[in-house]
This record gives structure tokens, sequence and C-alpha cells, in this order.
């Protein structure tokens, strides 16, 4: 088994022919170059640089179509069956990566926007202040989506939403991290985004790697919530500053400050469904709905009486939903 952080100072695409087996990495978090000078960004940020470490390696924008090509091809290979990839990207050169995950078998799970401060700044047109994460899954085995990983399912907002739901949205707005004097990475992904792809998808223990280090909060995040890490950065530079803070964590040092999801187990959780028990369920939705109850409040009565769990009250209401 590969050990707690495992980090090559090499390209990811020859790198992870020569170091990682086929289908051996359970999750892939990476927010690849931005083909787009990211080596001056900064002018466009009216960000000082003297903490950001040199030797950010740009590719060429006539070079990166068959750049991601390269190396999502090599993701693909690396992910287990039934394991996902999150890949953040600006839209300058989305159309390059969608048209690079066409050529895998990579199915698309959600079309992600996260929404962050610190916009880039303009003064003839809108504002740029998203970023677009693809979240995809390999084929051929279950997918790895941890439910209750931050909310319970009935846990509610004080206005009487659904955490749950709320969290689960696909527009996320997470802030960047402000780290005014510190030594910082050119565009470096903040915990709480982090955080959250990596409790929905994956467990402790999980193999979680980033194909594009940077400063590392990948792998630190995974290490932090007792995942292994592994990745790759090919700058000399930023690699040498980096990696040895990075090869010194604790791992779990993050869980403690990860909030408890309020989860009550149903009393009939995991129990299957009988002919009878879908005929008793067909016959109290008929009976509830006769009542003039909206269908959120019919499955929480469902839920109440019968002592199974939401979802698995929704899954079988889908497969009766000829008869309702």
């Amino acid at each position: 088994m590969m050990s707690i952080c495992t980090l090559y100072n090499e390209s990811c695409i020859t790198g992870a022919r020569k170091h990682l087996e086929e289908n051996s990495v359970d999750l892939i978090i990476t927010d690849p170059p931005y083909g787009i000078k990211g080596d001056t960004l900064h002018k466009h940020y009216n960000r000082n640089e003297s903490c950001v470490v040199d030797g950010y390696v740009e590719i060429p924008e006539e070079e990166y179509g068959q750049f991601s090509i390269e190396w999502i091809k090599e993701a693909e290979r690396i992910l287990k069956p039934g394991s996902s990839i999150y890949i953040v990207s600006g839209y300058s050169n989305l159309y390059h990566i969608l048209h690079a995950l066409r050529h895998t078998s990579l199915i698309e799970i959600n079309h992600i926007v996260w929404k962050y401060n610190f916009g880039v700044w303009t003064s003839r047109k809108y504002i740029s202040s998203h970023y677009h994460i693809l979240f995809y899954e390999k084929p051929g085995g279950r997918r790895t989506f941890n439910l209750e990983s931050r909310f319970g399912a009935e846990e509610k907002s004080l206005e009487g939403g659904s955490l749950n739901y709320q969290d689960r949205e696909d527009v996320w707005v997470i802030n960047r991290e402000y780290k005014p004097g510190q030594i910082k990475n050119k565009n470096e992904l903040p915990v709480q985004l982090l955080t959250k792809m990596i409790l929905y998808s994956s467990n402790e223990g999980d193999l979680v790697c980033d194909l594009f280090l940077g400063g590392g909060s990948t792998a630190r995040t995974a290490v932090g919530l007792n995942r292994r890490a592994v990745g790759f950065e090919i700058s000399p530079s930023i690699y040498s500053v980096r990696v040895p803070e990075l090869m010194n964590l604790t791992p779990g040092f993050l869980l403690n400050e990860q909030r408890i999801p309020e989860c009550s187990a149903p009393k009939r959780q995991r129990e299957r469904w009988t002919s009878e028990s879908r005929s008793d369920l067909l016959q109290r939705y008929k009976d509830l709905k006769g009542e003039g109850l909206k269908k959120g409040e019919i499955v929480e009565r469902l839920m109440e009486d019968l002592g199974r769990g939401k979802w698995a009250i929704i899954k079988a209401l889908k497969a009766l939903e000829q008869d309702i």
C-alpha cells in the first residue's frame, strides 16, 4: 500500500504512467494550468506577488487541447471503476477539457459552478467570479457518495429548509482564502472547497490524487481528513518549497474541525421491500394524497409511519410511479 503522502517532482502524464497502476486511485481532485498566460494573471487581480512561490509552469494555448487529452486519458486509466474525478477549470479552455473528457469512458455526474470572491476586475464587462467544477465518474463500480457526510437528511435551517439539500445544490458559494504575508502558490483551492469534495466522494484510508499539486492544498486536506495522498508537480521550485511541509503532516488533523451530521437511523433501515410492504406504501401514499398533503409532507409522514429512511421511501415511490 502507498504511504500516507507520496509526491513526485515530474509531469503527471509521464509520472502517472511510471508510478501509478491502472485502477488504483479512489478520487482525483485537480486544478490544471490556466493555459491563458497564467504567469501574468497578477496584473488583472491587482495583487502583490512577493509572497507567491515562483516557478509556475504554463501550457501554451496552442498546445492546451492535446495536453488536456493526454492528462485526462491518464486520469481515466488510474481511477478505479466507480471512482470520481473533480476538475476545476475557468471558462477560457473549458471546451478543451470537455472535448478531452468526451474521448474517454468517463461519465458526467454534475457540472458544478463555484462562485468565489476576489473576481477579475473589469471596467467594460461583467466581473468574472466563478469557476467550473466538472464532476465525472469512471463506470464499472458503485460510486462513493456519502449522502450525509456533512448534514443529516432531516437537518433543517432556521428558515426550515433542508441543510442537506442546500449543501448538495450544484452552485457552491465558497470564498477564496485570503493569506496576506504568507507564502502561497499562484492559485490555491480553499480548504473548505476541497473538504466538501473529499467528504462526499471518498472514505478514510482512500487514495486521493492531485495531478497538478501546485501549493499542495489537495494533498494537505486529504491527509488532514485521514485519506492517503499522491500527486505530481512539474516545477522544481514549487516542489522544493511546498513538499517538505506536506511530508510532515499528521493524518486526520482536520477531522476534529468537521461538524458531526445529525443522522438518526430509521428503525427499518436496510430492510428489503416486500410485495406486501410496497402495497402498504402505495395505499398509505394514496390516502395521504387524498388528505391534500404535498409530496414532501407525505414523505415525512411515511417516514414516521413506516420507520423507513427518506431516500428509501422516495426510491420506492419512484418505482411505483405508474400506480400513483
